[in-house]
């Protein structure tokens, strides 16, 4: 059953983000568009306590290309070597994308707010991921929204300290997530759902 209120842009952007590995070295829009998308979602996403821990990264032309250099020359050195064609491929895949956006989270944010609200301290590292996926899902649709494909990757933290040093970024910004972006090569197929009320339960 279709839901009036439901039926908006916004639902139709969700609808819409799909994980795109197949990229080329293309974009639909500007640089300095995606770098607006970028800083406009680390402003408006939310974060808990107002704390404002979230970091991003964008990485274009040769700097992107670095990026999946390092990832694969570090994967090369732990990856056995029969079984690292594979790995190599999908990395490749990555690189051959447009750009790349890093996701980070300033650890300086979390202990203090760690020493100052004890009672939850235990909490603050969870609620800094949480944050940093709310901020991986804005930019990601907005992208999608675009006509921007993108797909979220995680090689921290193999890749940590290599980027850290090539990028001068603080050793407190604890890597999240990698978003390597491009012109969509071969769309997503379709998408496969587990019955919603099997996941959504309602009481009255």
């Amino acid at each position: 059953m279709e839901v009036v209120f439901l039926s908006n842009n916004f639902f139709e952007a969700v609808k819409g983000r799909r994980s795109i590995y197949a990229l080329s070295k293309e974009s639909t829009i500007s640089d300095a568009q995606i770098v607006e998308i970028v800083e406009q979602a680390v402003l408006h996403s939310p974060t808990s306590f107002n704390s404002q821990s979230s970091r991003a990264v964008v990485l274009l032309g040769e700097q992107h290309d670095k990026l999946w250099d390092i990832t694969t020359e570090t994967l090369r050195k732990i990856v056995p070597a029969e079984q690292f064609e594979g790995t190599a491929q999908k990395l490749a895949s990555f690189k051959a994308g447009y750009g790349s956006v890093l996701f980070f989270e300033d650890q300086t944010v979390v202990k203090s707010l760690q020493e100052n609200f004890a009672l939850y301290a235990e909490n603050f590292p969870i609620w800094a991921n949480q944050s940093s996926g709310i901020l991986q899902f804005v930019v990601w649709t907005a992208l999608s929204e675009a006509g921007v494909g993108a797909s979220l990757q995680h090689y921290n933290p193999l890749i940590d300290d290599e980027v850290k040093e090539a990028w001068g970024i603080p050793q407190e910004w604890k890597l999240i997530a990698q978003l390597p972006f491009g012109k969509t090569v071969t769309p997503a197929g379709e998408k496969q759902f587990q019955p919603i009320e099997d996941r959504v339960k309602v009481f009255k």
